[in-house]
């Protein structure tokens, strides 16, 4: 068993298959650092949510899951300027606490972490057709059932804090429900 993990993402919204990628990794290490990618985007139609949000939409599930807090050190972090992927991993490390392994399935993020000499090692999909960030902002768009993608917390904290309605008004504003 690892002492720590790390797990990228951007978590526009957290959903069930982000939740289950966390079990997994718990299940070989003792804790996990959770990177919010992208921390400085919100507003967006691609990044909707603030890294602020993303944070109490990833406590919100966890609690709920009954995963202790302690075991999940959450740290939000911004893009390096004009997307320098270059000196990336050199800011996630600066930002984070020491780690022993990357979990990912991004082929740019293993790339970039095994050049720095980490050991990277894949998640399992879970329906990734369905849990994804993409298709569960376009069925808020759309108005489809997503209810069932994400953690209850996280559907309560997006329908209060009017997530739906931001979705919406950012789509019509840049591309509408049908450019998708």
């Amino acid at each position: 068993m690892y002492n720590r993990g790390l797990y990228v993402g951007r978590f526009q919204p957290f959903h069930n298959g982000h939740l289950e990628c966390i079990k997994y990794i718990l299940s070989k290490c003792k804790e996990v650092i959770i990177v919010i990618g992208s921390a400085q985007a919100s507003h967006t139609l691609d990044n909707p949510f603030t890294a602020g949000e993303r944070i109490e939409m990833m406590r919100l599930a966890l609690q709920e899951e009954g995963i202790e807090l302690n075991k999940c050190i959450i740290i939000p972090v911004e893009d390096t300027l004009n997307n320098n992927h270059s000196i990336w991993v050199s800011k996630v490390k600066s930002m984070t606490p020491k780690f022993d392994v990357v979990f990912s399935n991004s082929p740019l993020t293993k790339k970039l972490f095994e050049e720095e000499g980490f050991k990277v090692e894949g998640i399992p999909y879970i329906n990734r057709e369905y849990y994804s960030g993409t298709n569960i902002r376009k069925l808020i768009i759309c108005g489809g059932d997503w209810k069932k993608y994400v953690p209850r917390g996280v559907y309560d904290y997006i329908k209060s804090m009017k997530g739906e309605e931001r979705l919406r008004d950012l789509s019509t504003k840049d591309y509408g429900c049908q450019s998708f």
